[in-house]
């Protein structure tokens, strides 16, 4: 079993900046890259970022050009760098990985899931 541990979450000011980490037990990155997913309060969970192993990345298009998402070498820590916050970004932020080289997997039940980060972005 692997551990997703996120930090970084926080209060923030619309137009502020947060990063957010998450933390593998387990360099499991390495197979399928890892995700970003966020749920606001009343709606479904949806992918904000995901990057694969090899450094491809996307983004959906509500948060393209505002939010980077990395990776460490050693494919144990993921980051979500966030700026010009807006408050609609308001949502507890979960980080996803595949538990094998199905990478159809990752961000599904089946997945891996950290607890989550809450963000809050206020006007």
């Amino acid at each position: 079993q692997v551990q997703l541990v996120e930090s970084g979450g926080g209060s923030v000011q619309a137009g502020g900046s947060l990063k957010l980490s998450c933390t593998a037990s387990k360099p499991i990155f390495s197979r399928c890259g890892v995700g970003w997913y966020r749920q606001a309060p009343g709606k479904e969970r949806e992918l904000a970022a995901k990057i694969g192993a090899g450094g491809d990345s996307v983004a959906a298009d509500s948060v393209r050009g505002r939010f980077t998402i990395s990776q460490t070498i050693d494919r144990t820590t993921a980051y979500l760098q966030m700026t010009s916050l807006k408050t609609e970004d308001t949502a507890v932020y979960y980080c996803a990985a595949a538990p094998n080289w199905d990478c159809s997997i990752l961000g599904t039940r089946f997945g891996y899931w950290g607890q989550g980060t809450q963000v809050t972005v206020s006007s």
